[in-house]
């Protein structure tokens, strides 16, 4: 008697994932799926990193700065030269910028300037590295607006609302890759045995209210009066508002948007004293994670104002972020301008 044989699932590549989504546009040159798979394959480079960081001489620091004035990761420089290296001879580029550098990313001399453009946030979350805490790498893709050769600060610094793709990385007990090209909001696990991203999260949908806020609650005496009272708001009992909220906080933005997306409720980064425009890079990290929200359902806000619409004047320009659950955004609002 021949026995029963184990059902195969059916299996979803992030490349195949990618070529179907291709097909839904028939003008598609095929330039756009070749910059998600080079992302994806500097991305199972900076994991394999990652992974084996206390192993080699890569964890810790070095002597350079960065423009948020922390002292720059071994393990943020090689992700920063793995993801440019990954991306700069394909001819679909026609400039990037990274968080790492103070300047645009030119495409060097020699390889051909494409239509789109890449910011992207080559390690967020560094200053967790040393204690092996969840990581990530964050990335948006733009087409260019100006009309040919090297790209210009014009490319770079468009409204988040333009934006054709986004997408964060996740390294954690597993490797995740999360991206959005407008239709949907879709999550791969690399299953390292086959060295494939497996579609595991499909059509990610964030829930309109949650019961988590997530927030570095040692900045309470720098916030303004209505972001206290809007968090002691939520620590109070209200059974018929779901309160109080639980509070869990990472400290490394992709592994608390991450939870946030999946599970509801609230990410908070406001303004202090000591911030007044906010921490968070407008380009490199709010931009990305608020297309990828809004795709999933949710809001993501400064405060006052859809990060989506905020035009930003610099490459490094700052900005509070409040994301998450449409319905907690909302409140958030609400309390700040009381």
């Amino acid at each position: 008697m021949t026995p029963d044989m184990p059902t195969i699932p059916t299996l979803m590549t992030l490349e195949r994932h990618i070529l179907e989504g291709e097909r839904l546009h028939p003008e598609a040159t095929g330039e756009f799926s070749s910059i998600l798979h080079n992302i994806s394959l500097a991305a199972k480079l900076v994991w394999r990193e990652v992974t084996k960081a206390g192993l080699v001489n890569i964890l810790g620091t070095t002597e350079r700065m960065n423009l948020s004035g922390d002292v720059v990761k071994k393990l943020d420089m090689f992700a920063d030269r793995t993801i440019f290296r990954a991306m700069d001879h394909g001819g679909h580029l026609c400039v990037m910028a990274s968080e790492e550098n103070e300047d645009l990313l030119q495409i060097p001399d020699g390889y051909r300037k494409g239509k789109y453009v890449l910011i992207y946030d080559p390690l967020d979350g560094s200053s967790n590295i040393d204690a092996n805490v969840t990581i990530g790498s964050i990335f948006s893709i733009f087409h260019r607006v100006s009309a040919s050769g090297p790209g210009t600060e014009e490319d770079v610094l468009q409204p988040g609302h333009r934006q054709v793709a986004a997408g964060y990385l996740l390294y954690g007990s597993s490797m995740m890759l999360v991206y959005c090209t407008g239709h949907g909001v879709h999550g791969f696990t690399l299953d390292p045995s086959v060295g494939e991203f497996l579609l595991s999260h499909e059509n990610i949908r964030i829930p309109e209210r949650g019961s988590i806020y997530s927030v570095n609650e040692g900045n309470t005496c720098r916030w303004e009066p209505g972001m206290r009272r809007y968090v002691e708001y939520l620590k109070q009992e209200d059974k018929a508002t779901g309160r109080p909220y639980s509070s869990r906080y990472v400290g490394s933005l992709v592994a608390d948007l991450h939870r946030t997306l999946l599970y509801g409720g609230i990410f908070c980064y406001p303004a202090d004293t000591k911030n007044p425009q906010g921490k968070l890079r407008v380009t490199y990290e709010c931009n990305p994670l608020a297309f990828i929200v809004e795709r999933a359902g949710g809001a993501a806000s400064n405060g006052h104002q859809r990060i989506l619409e905020i035009t930003p004047e610099t490459l490094h320009q700052r900005t509070p972020l409040f994301i998450g659950s449409k319905e907690e955004v909302k409140l958030v609002e609400k309390f700040l301008k009381q």
